[in-house]
């Protein structure tokens, strides 16, 4: 595992994804590959009224500690969640109400939303024994529901799962697992050539060409760097030098120079790890929305700022190419490089004409809209570009009424077209992880969302 956990592995943390990831702790609800909702703790839902969502809870399952699952532990573990501080952000912003009627989990939020279910699936909102939280924090040592059980963690060095022999669906494959916290990918590489570790997090691009390219799986993530322009003041208030900035970038040459091949180039703000974007993209609606962008204007000594920040190590690169690129057309650029904690408030204060930013597309839920409403719209609180556009707001928000499927998926590719044309950001690629696999291994997932990677079906030869 690449990183430690940071909270104890509390599932009101972002260590909730460790969780997932070993299948020891289950949330009400699964995605599938679209990012629509599935059961797996509940078997079915209704929304009975715009506020209120009743759900069926899966029975004959029973936690690591042998207590049942039943609608009152499950209401309890969202109740928590819900009155947790911090929020989980998977809830940020969201008022949630839980009781148990009728043996049914019932769900009432202070406003309509209809990606509740969406919401369920976050591991975040894992499902875990109340004896979870008899102490000062959340324990999820024996308290889950899923094929492995977490029988013990040494801090931020290891922890340790036994294969859960009363498990409600298959039994695992697996007898166990041992997790490694290994932060430095060097190590995490070495681990993997020399089948140390079986399954490898992360394996850094620049390790890749020391280890058989056989054990080494390339999973497309969702997450996008995107050249983000400022529309509120400076040169590229101009759209038609926006449109200039785009048409000189080469994110070819960006790839291969700095990602080693090992990106897809973007066409959009969304990518690979959401195929249906690959395939339902370009509609005569969204070409028609596309057509509206502003010409390039010619530049001649134009003085950009561009900042971007140390943490992911390829960004400082990508900036030096874009600095080429863009001079290469008349800018003059001036960089500007912090850590990101030094320079977050004044990208987000409209600090620079343009700043690289990688950037989560789907965070929590599996569905882009809160990311398009904190990056593009007037109200957003993540604005780096400053973007202020009624006909962007107007497609947010017609996404984001909508439930999950194919017309919401429809109202959400509208709603790229309508920001691309601005022009205020510039997507240049979609990166990758690459995933270690040592050849016994059989049935890893290669989760693009980073939700899962053992399962029950997961194992080594040896063990079939």
């Amino acid at each position: 595992m690449m990183q430690p956990p940071r909270s104890g592995l509390s599932p009101l943390s972002d260590d909730a994804f460790k969780l997932s990831r070993w299948s020891t702790a289950e949330t009400l609800v699964a995605l599938d590959d679209d990012g629509d909702p599935l059961p797996l703790l509940a078997t079915e839902w209704e929304q009975t009224d715009d506020h209120t969502w009743r759900f069926s809870i899966r029975e004959d399952v029973t936690f690591h500690d042998g207590s049942p699952l039943t609608p009152e532990a499950v209401a309890n573990s969202l109740r928590v969640a819900s009155e947790a501080s911090p929020l989980p952000r998977i809830l940020d912003g969201v008022e949630l109400e839980v009781e148990v009627d009728d043996e049914q989990v019932v769900l009432t939020t202070g406003e309509p939303d209809p990606l509740l279910p969406n919401r369920l699936s976050s591991p975040q909102l894992s499902i875990l024994s109340e004896d979870a939280y008899t102490g000062s924090t959340v324990s999820p040592i024996g308290t889950g529901t899923g094929p492995f059980e977490l029988v013990a963690v040494d801090g931020t060095s290891s922890a340790t799962l036994d294969r859960y022999d009363d498990y409600w669906g298959t039994p695992a494959a697996a007898a166990g697992i041992d997790a490694d916290f290994v932060p430095d990918g060097t190590a995490r590489a070495a681990a993997l050539r020399t089948g140390t570790a079986h399954l490898v997090e992360t394996v850094p691009a620049g390790q890749a060409a020391s280890i058989d390219e056989d054990l080494l799986h390339e999973v497309p993530m969702p997450r996008t760097n995107t050249l983000y322009l400022n529309a509120d003041s400076g040169p590229f208030e101009d759209p038609a030098v926006r449109a200039a900035a785009r048409e000189a970038i080469d994110r070819a040459e960006i790839i291969a120079s700095t990602y080693e091949d090992r990106a897809d180039e973007a066409v959009g703000l969304l990518g690979p790890a959401l195929p249906w974007t690959l395939e339902e993209r370009g509609s005569e609606e969204y070409e028609e929305i596309l057509e509206d962008r502003a010409e390039p204007a010619d530049v001649d000594g134009v003085q950009i700022s561009l900042g971007t920040f140390t943490d992911r190590a390829e960004l400082p690169e990508v900036a030096v190419l874009l600095e080429q690129q863009l001079e290469a057309v008349g800018f003059e650029v001036v960089q500007d490089v912090r850590e990101y904690q030094f320079i977050e408030s004044d990208a987000l204060d409209g600090a620079f004409d343009a700043f690289i930013l990688s950037r989560a597309t789907i965070l929590d839920s599996g569905d882009p809209v809160a990311y398009f409403s904190a990056d593009f719209t007037c109200a957003g609180g993540f604005n780096i570009s400053q973007l202020c556009d009624q006909d962007v707001d107007a497609a947010v928000q017609a996404a984001s009424q909508l439930p999950a499927g194919d017309e919401r998926r429809e109202a959400i590719l509208l709603a790229e077209a309508e920001i691309l044309a601005t022009d205020t950001a510039i997507p240049l690629l979609h990166e990758r992880v690459i995933q270690g696999e040592t050849s016994d291994v059989h049935d890893a997932i290669r989760d693009p969302r980073e939700r899962a990677l053992v399962d029950e079906q997961t194992g080594r030869d040896e063990e079939r």
